[in-house]
């Protein structure tokens, strides 16, 4: 008996079922590129610039909060970080004199929340690259130029600290960025004029506790002077204005007192020099 196996051949979907999973997929697709591109969710701290693709591109007469925002499918949102950022900058400038110096820097900055448009339109979102790093860098060597190394290494770093921060603001203020500040990190020397400028600083400030200490002794000196003066003066008088019958009064006046103690005494009128009393103990 002869049997004839016969190859089960799997049911195909129909044509209505593949037609509706690719519509599906494709809906799928389509509201996730949506999602992204039309329903934009700005964080804390951000703020948004708007291009405009068939309206004239970049938006720069309005800014878009932090928070939820509906945007045309066909337009794009650019967010900014309008918060204050720090940034930090290491270079290598020449001194007043010519030497190398190598310094750090930090600052701190922010775009300008109301000129986001003007700021995406005309530079973009490198301007920290584009913008502040080139007018630190300005402004530090040309600052640092004016000053001899230990200078900027102790007694005038803050003025050269304040004049860099001052030079940066003014050239990146018209830019659409505001500077906050500009802080030295550290100051780099050539460890041979390192050493100099300390040894010099300590020399300098035994100087001036040197100084302190004669100023000191010559104020002393000055006072006891005086003091010693106002004595004498004080005895000139005294002894310029004692006559023979003041000193007789003063005489009786001391006498009359000791009288008065309850110890025996005998007392002789003009028994003494000058006609004082004369007091004699028992």
């Amino acid at each position: 008996m002869t049997f004839q196996n016969k190859a089960k051949i799997p049911n195909m979907p129909s044509g209505n079922f593949v037609k509706y999973l690719i519509y599906g997929f494709l809906f799928l697709m389509i509201f996730s590129i949506l999602t992204k591109s039309v329903f934009v969710t700005i964080p804390p701290g951000h703020r948004g610039v708007l291009f405009e693709r068939f309206g004239g591109g970049v938006v720069t007469d309005k800014v878009y909060e932090e928070g939820f925002n509906i945007v045309a499918p066909w337009n794009s949102m650019d967010i900014y970080d309008v918060r204050i950022n720090e940034g930090f900058e290491k270079m290598d400038v020449l001194s007043k004199n010519g030497l190398s110096i190598a310094v750090e820097l930090s600052y701190r900055y922010k775009p300008t929340s109301n000129d986001l448009g003007l700021l995406h339109k005309n530079i973009g979102k490198g301007y920290v690259e584009r913008i502040i790093k080139p007018e630190i860098r300005s402004a530090t060597r040309e600052v640092i130029g004016k000053y001899l190394p230990e200078e900027l290494y102790s007694t005038k770093r803050e003025s050269i600290q304040d004049e860099i921060y001052q030079t940066t603001k003014k050239a990146i203020e018209a830019k659409f960025v505001e500077l906050d500040a500009v802080l030295i990190r550290s100051v780099e020397l050539p460890t041979t004029l390192k050493d100099a400028i300390e040894q010099k600083l300590k020399e300098e400030q035994l100087s001036f506790q040197y100084e302190f200490k004669l100023d000191r002794e010559r104020k002393e000196a000055e006072r006891k002077i005086i003091e010693a003066q106002a004595k004498a003066d004080a005895n000139k008088i005294l002894n310029a204005s004692l006559t023979d019958k003041i000193l007789q009064d003063k005489g009786i006046e001391a006498t009359l007192e000791l009288s008065k103690s309850p110890n025996s005494k005998v007392v002789i009128v003009g028994g003494g020099d000058g006609g004082l009393p004369l007091i004699l103990n028992n």
